[in-house]
């Protein structure tokens, strides 16, 4: 019998092939984009998510931290995550936007835990976590069970919400690998209420950014703040390159591991070498519904 964690690897390999530019970020006109998409959607990240679920992995973004430090006072259970949590924070905090009371989308929430941080310190008054990984929003029922917090199986290109429902749309180094930029960002505009904002943030290689600000600047949102975070995202993977790598270890069959070590970016590898050489960028953006 075949081995199925023999042909994950062969698939995963395959989908790296055709993504020169990095294990995750996708979205250069050269690359085979859809079966990129296709394999991630319905094979990668529903695999990762049943694999994490027993070591109880609540983040998937990588790690955020400034010179000096962001030095959130964080309970005794976040604290494991603190790196992570950094990330979330500074992208929801972003040109003083306040949460509180606000109805809140997230946008490819992953396993919930940036999701559940910010519903339990800026109280808004509704947060829905939206994310096209089934296993991924199982995962989050589950785990996160809070007042105001759902999640739901959607599309970010077809988002199944009604016009103008939101107050704030939260999304978190995730647009990489959407097929469609600009339909995303018409389908957030759709969604913000007049005066909504959507805080956002994201990484591209250099032969991408061009093509990544004309997506911006073709959007109906208008940029009300921005920030080239490359330094604050290293420090944060090489502060969280200890647990990631015994994460790998931990929830990854042998065979996989060499790949899992690329996903988490691991110091040394080649997504870790190109933020740190300038070939890849990680930026914040804040933009409002006018």
């Amino acid at each position: 019998m075949a081995d199925p964690n023999s042909n994950l690897a062969d698939a995963a390999r395959d989908a790296l092939k055709h993504n020169p530019v990095g294990q995750r970020v996708v979205g250069s006109r050269g690359l085979n984009v859809p079966f990129v998409r296709k394999l991630s959607r319905k094979y990668f990240y529903p695999f990762i998510s049943r694999r994490l679920e027993a070591d109880d992995v609540t983040f998937l973004n990588w790690g955020y931290e400034e010179d000096p430090p962001v030095g959130l006072s964080l309970s005794k259970a976040d604290e494991p995550n603190r790196y992570h949590i950094n990330l979330y924070h500074r992208t929801a905090t972003q040109a003083g936007t306040d949460l509180a009371g606000k109805d809140v989308l997230e946008i490819s929430c992953g396993h919930g835990g940036g999701a559940s941080y910010l519903t339990r310190t800026f109280k808004p008054a509704s947060y829905t976590g939206l994310d096209f990984n089934p296993d991924g929003i199982a995962y989050c029922k589950k785990r996160h069970v809070l007042p105001g917090l759902d999640f739901v199986h959607g599309d970010a290109e077809n988002l199944p919400f009604a016009d103008a429902s939101f107050d704030a749309v939260v999304n978190v180094e995730a647009s990489h690998v959407y097929l469609d930029f600009s339909r995303f960002m018409d389908e957030v505009y759709r969604v913000l209420r007049p005066g909504g904002r959507m805080l956002y943030t994201d990484m591209r290689s250099r032969d991408q950014i061009a093509e990544w600000e004309q997506g911006i600047a073709d959007a109906k949102l208008r940029v009300i703040d921005q920030r080239v975070i490359d330094a604050e995202v290293l420090r944060g993977l090489d502060l969280t390159a200890d647990v990631n790598l015994e994460t790998v270890t931990n929830a990854l069959p042998a065979l996989l591991r060499p790949i899992g070590r690329q996903i988490v970016v691991s110091p040394g590898s080649r997504l870790y070498r190109q933020l740190a050489d300038g070939d890849i960028s990680y930026r914040l953006y804040c933009f409002s519904k006018d």
